[in-house]
């Protein structure tokens, strides 16, 4: 059964002038041409004005969910509230089926000297809820908020958490057929977070459309099925959100970033030579392999090897271990030898990260070795689970 489409946006632009007087004299000139029945020719760029988004097309059907990355100023937001009805394209055309619930500013809607139990009823009459339905649903709302002993205060009040935990209670509790929120949710605290995306699941399943802006890749990995990377005022669509990742990756990704960080490869004891990586390319499942030849003039015994894998665009640990988590004692014998480190069937994906290789002497007392190593793991449809990796450590 084919879906019905909810969003399509076709060949849509929208620009903005960076001059504040400038835009007021267009607006005006604007309006009075159109008195007139005359264009405003709004599809051409005038002084001082540039293309917010310039040439978008997509569609999204019913029940999907997208996200939309790109770095600061690429026209994210701006595209959220093309959908939303709140600007129109001045080039192009947005059909749009279905309510629609939208978060996409902080305490958008609310009006600052009405308490929240007014704005409630105000910000869902926005959004197209009746009275009646308000009142079935305010306990509904008030609980998901979580605003407590603050119902009855005026929002001016209000934290950014609270204003965006009240806005996100209305939005979703207005039954939309589409639900539009754009990075405010990264203002509550982790516990509403994880409230919030629980109950965008519970919508998907009764086939909201839900459209996601966030910088955060895991959040968009995990709740969406296709992205619109957008840069510069452009968009590429993916049918793989992985592959808009990627995309967005790469904008953060220097030529050092590439380059293995040899920070230790011995002291004046002990030198590890014809040092060998297998791979710096790997899918899900394959094993991760550290091979190189020693050569030492006294013996090490007891030492610690630390094998990490850590994010290269965000601050996260995906796996840290050393050999004593494996029961495995390692020593270094004097004289010329090698050794192999595996990180066994590894289950990244569509990452971007570090694999770090550090040797200690006894009780951490020194560096013998420390590297680390830039890789990538390819894409799969979906996230494994998995986090904790057999090692195999080797001593000839």
């Amino acid at each position: 059964m084919v879906k019905e489409i909810a969003i399509k946006v076709e060949n849509a632009s929208k620009k903005y002038c960076k001059s504040l007087k400038r835009s007021m004299y267009y607006g005006i000139n604007d309006i009075g041409r159109n008195m007139f029945g005359l264009s405003s020719h709004s599809g051409k760029l005038r002084k001082n004005e540039f293309w917010a988004l310039d040439d978008i097309s997509f569609e999204v059907k019913r029940g999907e969910t997208l996200g939309i990355i790109g770095p600061n100023g690429a026209g994210k937001t701006t595209l959220l509230k093309l959908l939303n009805g709140i600007f129109w394209p001045d080039r192009g055309k947005i059909t749009v089926k279905g309510r629609v619930g939208a978060l996409i500013a902080v305490g958008a809607g609310f009006h600052p000297l009405l308490t929240g139990r007014e704005n409630v009823y105000i910000n869902a009459a926005i959004l197209g809820m009746t009275k009646k339905e308000v009142d079935e649903k305010f306990d509904d709302i008030i609980e998901f908020a979580g605003i407590g002993d603050f119902l009855d205060t005026p929002v001016k009040f209000y934290s950014s958490g609270m204003f965006v935990r009240l806005g996100f209670a209305v939005a979703v509790h207005c039954e939309p057929d589409i639900l539009l929120v754009d990075e405010v949710l990264a203002v509550g605290d982790e516990g509403f977070q994880n409230k919030c995306f629980n109950k965008i699941g519970e919508l998907k399943k009764n086939g909201t459309t839900v459209i996601l802006v966030s910088h955060n890749m895991h959040i968009i990995s995990t709740f969406t099925e296709k992205s619109v990377f957008l840069n510069g005022g452009k968009a590429n669509y993916f049918n793989s959100v992985a592959e808009g990742i990627k995309e967005y990756n790469k904008l953060f990704i220097k030529k050092r970033d590439l380059e293995i960080e040899k920070i230790c490869s011995g002291n004046n004891k002990i030198k590890f030579t014809n040092i060998k990586i297998n791979k710096r390319i790997l899918h899900p499942g394959d094993s991760f392999s550290l091979s190189m030849e020693y050569s030492s003039a006294v013996d090490y015994n007891e030492i610690d090897i630390d094998t990490v894998i850590i994010s290269n665009n965000e601050p996260s640990i995906y796996f840290q271990a050393t050999n004593k988590a494996f029961n495995k004692k390692i020593n270094l014998k004097k004289g010329k030898h090698s050794m192999k480190i595996d990180i066994e069937n590894i289950r990244l994906h569509n990452s971007m990260a570090k694999i770090v290789i550090a040797i200690y002497s006894k009780n951490r007392s020194g560096y013998l070795f420390w590297w680390r190593i830039p890789v990538e793991f390819k894409t799969i449809d979906y996230s494994t689970g998995k986090n904790f990796y057999n090692v195999q450590y080797e001593v000839k």
